[in-house]
């Protein structure tokens, strides 16, 4: 046999595409996507069976005096105060959303579009200061003002970044100054 017959004698052709084999891997995976993601639904939604104790959520009174600062920005979420991998979910303070602050004698209002709004009395404001993170969120040093409040039995933090971050300790500063005021009006009451 000559060299150029024996070369042709010793090529095969293409393996074929294993089609059945390929489309079962993607089944499965999608599959396996798909419990991953109901696994996780229902864990949040078990976090908040678990703080269902929670009373609901303040509403802003029809008169809030004068504001003092209005910022928008981003909600990032809420967690128990001092556990800032404690996220809270119930009545909705989980969900993350942009956020409309402002800051009036009669305390913080959260307007949140998509999501439910919220209201923080100035007498129950405890804390703003700036920091790095929160359940979910990490941003630079002081990119986040974040608020502990009172609510029923419970400090919570709540999560917010402006949109302008230079406006931060603008807020922490007032709302610190508001609540040093409020706890001295109490005290001489």
């Amino acid at each position: 046999m000559t060299p150029v017959l024996l070369l042709a004698a010793e090529k095969e052709s293409a393996q074929v595409t294993d089609w059945a084999a390929r489309i079962g891997w993607v089944v499965g995976l999608a599959l396996f996507v798909a419990l991953v993601y109901w696994l996780m639904r229902e864990g949040w939604k078990w976090r908040g069976t678990l703080q269902g104790d929670l009373p609901e959520l303040p509403v802003t009174p029809d008169e809030t005096g004068p504001e003092r600062l209005t910022m928008s920005g981003r909600y990032h979420g809420s967690t128990t105060a001092g556990q800032w991998l404690d996220r809270i979910v119930a009545h909705g303070l989980g969900t993350r959303s942009r956020a409309e602050l402002t800051l009036t004698d009669a305390g913080l209002d959260v307007v949140r579009p998509g999501a439910s709004d919220f209201f923080v009395p100035a007498a129950q404001l405890r804390e703003a200061r700036l920091d790095k993170g929160i359940a979910g969120k990490v941003l630079t040093e002081g990119g986040l003002l974040v608020v502990t409040w009172e609510h029923g039995d419970r400090l919570i933090d709540s999560g917010f970044r402006s949109d302008h971050a230079a406006e931060h300790n603008e807020w922490a500063d007032t709302i610190n100054s508001m609540i040093e005021t409020n706890s001295r009006e109490g005290a001489e009451r």
